[in-house]
């Protein structure tokens, strides 16, 4: 690897790369040295106009909505594998605009990215329409229709993945769609939009609008030819894409934010190194930056000392070096912006009375990366704020419990509800855990967001209006129709 990456920084509208209608641009950088990549298209509204444009007449004169859906299956797979054939293009390309470890983006990001367009493509063939039972002189169809144009608005710490997230079933189900990409992270979109095209996605079908989220993000949210807005990202801006929908053509809105996750350990959990392993490779993976993180352990007081001993030890493991280096496991954080927000928050814990026991400093820095240590905070209390805030970087909060009641009280003091992890060599008291613990996805002995045919999504802060994952996600990118034939 470590070939000359071609960037591609251009917007994709109606099959076509071009430049913002402005001739405006922006810089993107590479997180772990602070240098600039490459100048990227710095679309505004005029563009997003042009790519709605384009998406609406792909849709109302175009053949994809009205192919079969097993020839969008057919056009989907080839799409994957033309995906799964520039793995390590795309695999390079991400880790170097989002700073992600090679190796997560070779064995996890990009075969989760071609998986699960290959799931939402055979699945599209095998949902059915119904008949209601309304008697003998009536049929009733209750018929599923693609709701249109839908604007998946993505995040940086996951972008290609995240992108099949929201193609997977928006495509299947014969929707048009405008990308609009982390300005911290196009590059991996636009050429994800690029080898659609090749595969035979019909020009207008996949656009991409790269820019910021106050210029062009917020023009389609207020835009009233979109039909749906599919979002994940941080709950301050879903909250702004429910307001921009309530101004506007009450699009629909599907937003999967934060979360502040718990991981409980029961005082009958036997196996603490099982749970070390699991505690740090939630918090450490993707450097924390990660909604379904476990970025608050919750323990048995009587387990908690070994506990922390054993995560040390795992914490010492995470390699902290250059992303495309294959033996990192902790690349640095997205950029300077956000690096400073949590080294805020380390401070802030410190301030508050909480008790570093492991890591907390910026490091490698003549590199001129964002890098911080993996970060271990103990004798935190659920009051302090980083038991309340999302930090998003690789910081664990350690807290203890007397009784199972408690630990489920805890784990759901929270204004968040994504998902959780229970402890238990009891299978009565990890299930009744996971029954009373508010989130979408509660995983038991392990750390886990389940796998594609597993919605996700969450409660409260965390976000609404739909799943992404499964079967659910089709549904949302729908309409239901009732036809009512009187045969009498």
């Amino acid at each position: 690897m470590k070939k000359k990456l071609n960037f591609q920084t251009k917007a994709i509208i109606a099959g076509r790369p071009v430049d913002a209608i402005s001739g405006k641009t922006f810089e993107t950088f590479n997180p772990a040295n602070g240098k600039v990549l490459a100048k990227i298209a710095r679309c505004e509204k005029a563009d997003a106009d042009a790519a709605v444009k384009a998406a609406r007449n792909a849709f109302e004169n175009g053949p994809w909505p009205k192919m079969s859906p097993a020839e969008r299956k057919v056009t989907l797979q080839r799409f994957a594998t033309l995906i799964e054939a520039h793995t390590d293009e795309l695999a390079e390309l991400e880790s170097t605009e989002a700073g992600k470890p090679i190796s997560d983006c070779i064995e996890i990001d990009l075969p989760e990215t071609v998986s699960t367009i290959r799931w939402h493509a055979e699945a599209a063939d095998k949902i059915y329409d119904q008949l209601s039972p309304s008697g003998p002189g009536v049929v009733s169809m209750i018929v599923r229709e693609p709701i249109g144009v839908v604007a998946a608005i993505l995040p940086w710490n996951f972008p290609l993945m995240m992108a099949s997230w929201k193609l997977g079933p928006i495509l299947a189900e014969g929707n048009t769609t405008i990308l609009k990409p982390a300005e911290q992270t196009s590059m991996s979109t636009i050429r994800l939009a690029q080898l659609g095209t090749e595969a035979g996605i019909p020009d207008g079908v996949i656009n991409v609008v790269p820019g910021f989220g106050e210029e062009v993000g917020k023009a389609l949210g207020e835009h009233m030819g979109i039909d749906c807005v599919g979002f994940t990202g941080s709950t301050e801006i879903g909250r702004m894409f429910l307001r921009y929908s309530a101004d506007s053509n009450l699009k629909r809105v599907l937003l999967e934010c934060g979360g502040k996750n718990p991981l409980v350990v029961m005082p009958d959990a036997t196996d603490l190194d099982v749970v070390a392993d699991h505690a740090a490779n939630s918090i450490f993976w993707n450097m924390g930056e990660n909604c379904s993180s476990n970025s608050r352990v919750l323990i048995h007081s009587s387990l908690k000392d070994e506990f922390i001993e054993l995560l040390i030890e795992r914490a010492r493991d995470w390699v902290i070096s250059d992303p495309l280096d294959s033996a990192c496991r902790l690349g640095p954080l997205i950029e300077e912006e956000h690096m400073k927000k949590v080294l805020s928050h380390i401070e802030k814990a410190k301030k508050e009375g909480a008790k570093l026991v492991y890591g907390g400093n910026r490091v490698l820095t003549d590199s001129g990366g964002y890098f911080i240590e993996p970060t271990i905070f103990d004798e935190v209390n659920p009051k302090m704020s980083i038991a309340k805030e999302e930090i998003f970087g690789p910081v664990l909060a350690i807290l203890t419990f007397e009784t199972p009641e408690e630990g489920i009280a805890m784990a759901n003091d929270t204004d968040y509800g994504l998902t959780a992890s229970v402890f238990s060599a009891s299978n009565k008291t990890a299930h009744n855990a996971a029954r009373q613990i508010r989130a979408g996805t509660v995983s038991v002995n392990c750390y886990g967001e389940g796998d594609i045919s597993t919605p996700f999504g969450g409660f409260g802060l965390s976000g609404f209006g739909g799943r992404d994952k499964s079967l659910a996600a089709h549904d949302q990118y729908c309409e239901l129709k009732t036809i009512w034939m009187d045969m009498s």
